[in-house]
């Protein structure tokens, strides 16, 4: 491998995730950190940390020319920018090519192809991808936008052309809404990511959001099966699993290899993720949109098939060839991962930041829990309120959620509130234990089912 040091432009647990892959390659780290984070774990664990600006994201973490002269301050040979913040920006990635550095990732050239969702659906089409039926790219005006929404039929879905985060997207139920909605979902996008740009698709009653872990070196490219993602709060992922619940082998297998294909025809380079929505009641699938990094939901992958994609990541960039060929990829078991934020359920999902006080991680076979928390550390207000990922793996489903339980309950964080309630809920459902889920399960399910717990937890 031709990199020796690689410099970590992120923060929270997915810096802590890369130091560590990267110690395990024998890489030299470096971790850049803002005024808030002197004290986190990734500065702890890291060979060296470099301080990048005061609190704010956009004074630090998404301060490019602070990054980049801390890299080269630091004497590194490549950036890892995770996900979030920088990780999809194609400027970044050739500002760090431009400094004579290794972006851990893919080109700034495919960043931009993919990260536009309507040129990344263009890609699809031309390579054989199902895409949702919509507009063929931006819609031009309202006029325009209202002509093809009639045509395709409504439901219809407005989203932002670039960005994600469930940033810029409306669902129209008829023309009258269509016209209030379409402006507010340009304003969204254009304040969100500096480009107002929208485009249409028809929306999939009860869909399930089914995405698959891709990696290439430019020349070869595999899978790494797929995970089911449908717990959505706010379009916002909650509870991801791999693989996808009930999902039958011909249908994986279309899938997947869609997901090979799109990858192969844009000649993509590192990991990367393609995303659909999946109808149970025809079983079809739709492309959405490629995420050009590692996601927040990967460990599910990594528990099932052995492979770590952060490490893999980090081979590639170093100029090193996929080992991997797919007849050796397989599934094992199944894996569940449970966000836990630092956010009260019962109140609204308040953010509560604060002070750590007791942390007992649970033990055992199978479980396996990625933070950057430790007893007193000051978690800060100024970030995502993601603390820490539980990941729990059985020999299949049932054993998998019957693992979980028992590791949500041995899992305590106190001085602040979590989100570990919720899960602890979720897990428990007949529902979500039988699979009967889908992208609108969860909001519904807050105000009926979570709401009946709150009550009987404020009379008891």
């Amino acid at each position: 491998m031709n990199i020796r040091s690689v410099l970590i432009a992120n923060r929270g647990e997915i810096a802590v995730r890369i130091v560590r892959a990267a110690k395990a390659l024998g890489l030299r780290t470096v971790q850049v950190h803002s005024q808030a984070d002197t004290d986190s774990l990734a500065v702890k664990l890291a060979d060296a940390a470099v301080e990048i600006g005061p609190p704010p994201a956009k004074k630090s973490y998404l301060n490019i020319d602070a990054i980049l002269a801390a890299a080269k301050a630091a004497n590194v040979d490549a950036v890892h920018p995770g996900y979030g913040f920088l990780a999809e920006n194609a400027d970044f990635a050739d500002a760090v090519t431009a400094a004579g550095m290794t972006f851990v990732g893919p080109s700034g050239d495919a960043i931009r192809l993919l990260g536009d969702k309507v040129m990344a659906r263009a890609v699809a089409v031309k390579a054989g991808v199902p895409t949702v039926p919509g507009s063929d790219g931006r819609v031009a005006d309202l006029a325009e936008a209202v002509a093809i929404a009639s045509d395709i039929g409504f439901p219809v879905m407005v989203k932002a052309a670039a960005g994600g985060g469930g940033r810029g997207i409306r669902i129209a139920h008829d023309a009258d809404e269509f016209a209030r909605l379409f402006p507010q979902a340009s304003a969204e996008a254009a304040a969100a990511f500096g480009d107002g740009g929208l485009y249409l698709e028809k929306v999939i009653e009860r869909a399930r959001h089914i995405e698959v872990q891709i990696l290439g070196d430019g020349e070869n490219f595999v899978h790494c099966f797929e995970r089911e993602c449908s717990l959505q709060r706010r379009r916002q992922k909650v509870w991801e699993e791999a693989p996808a619940i009930g999902l039958p082998d011909d249908v994986r297998s279309r899938l997947c290899e869609s997901s090979v294909a799109l990858a192969r025809q844009v000649g993509y380079s590192s990991a990367g993720t393609v995303e659909y929505l999946y109808d149970d009641a025809t079983q079809d699938f739709y492309f959405i949109e490629v995420n050009t990094r590692i996601q927040v939901e990967h460990p599910v992958t990594e528990m099932v098939s052995g492979i770590d994609l952060v490490q893999a990541m980090l081979r590639i960039a170093g100029g090193e060839k996929l080992s991997l060929r797919q007849d050796d990829i397989r599934i094992h078991g199944h894996a569940i991962e449970c966000r836990i934020n630092a956010e009260d359920p019962y109140k609204n999902f308040m953010p509560w930041p604060g002070r750590i006080g007791q942390l007992r991680v649970p033990e055992g076979e199978g479980i396996r829990f990625d933070t950057m928390l430790f007893e007193g550390y000051q978690v800060p207000p100024f970030y995502d309120s993601l603390l820490g990922k539980l990941i729990v793996h059985g020999a299949d489903r049932a054993d998998c959620l019957a693992r979980l339980q028992g590791a949500l309950k041995e899992l305590v964080i106190t001085g602040i509130a979590t989100t570990i309630p919720l899960h602890a809920a979720l897990a428990s459902d007949p529902s979500v234990g039988e699979g009967r889920t889908h992208t609108r399960f969860l909001e519904p399910w807050l105000e009926t089912d979570f709401a009946a717990l709150k009550r009987a937890r404020e009379d008891a």
